[in-house]
């Protein structure tokens, strides 16, 4: 069935299509939650949660745009909800001096489980903010906007989510970093 086709059939409230999107989809909107909820069953329930929101209001969707995008946005949002709920948001670092080098490269050397496993161990705020600017390309003016915290705080809080990932990397892979 094309995509088109499961849109159509979960606007109508087919089973059959809504079990279709979900299959196709689960594993990378599932991803979505786990990058920002540490808690597996949380990320679960998050999960549910943002699915029952994607089947409610999949009348919305105007076909505008990417639909996998629009349930990603569903996703983060659903994530970021929760985290705001639990006010992990809370600490607030002014620092517009610190430099912290971070090389990549070994990103595509490691499985998304490690990787996975690697951002797990940083705190919430910074976990966040990381995924929120680094991997789906938010904005620090929007991540402010949307985390309620201030434009430098989200800066200071991806510079240290940034250096403690260095630091476990190195720890993890024993991986040699440019001074």
């Amino acid at each position: 069935m094309t995509l088109e086709r499961i849109i159509r059939g979960c606007k109508k409230a087919d089973k059959n299509a809504q079990q279709e999107l979900y299959a196709k989809y689960k594993d990378l909107l599932f991803g979505i939650c786990r990058r920002y909820i540490k808690n597996t069953e949380d990320a679960e329930d998050v999960f549910v949660e943002a699915f029952y929101k994607i089947f409610k209001k999949i009348d919305g969707f105007k076909g505008e745009g990417s639909f996998e995008g629009w349930m990603k946005r569903i996703m983060i949002n659903e994530s970021l909800m929760h985290l705001r709920k639990k006010k992990v948001f809370h600490l607030s670092i002014e620092s517009d001096n610190v430099q912290v080098q971070f090389q990549p490269t070994i990103i595509g050397d490691m499985h998304y489980k490690d990787i996975l496993n690697v951002l797990n161990h940083l705190p919430t705020g910074y976990r966040t903010i990381f995924n929120l600017y680094v991997i789906e390309g938010y904005k620090h003016r929007e991540i402010a906007e949307e985390l309620g915290i201030s434009i430098n705080t989200s800066k200071s809080q991806l510079i240290l989510a940034k250096k403690r990932l260095k630091e476990l990397l190195k720890k993890k892979l024993n991986y040699k970093f440019g001074s």
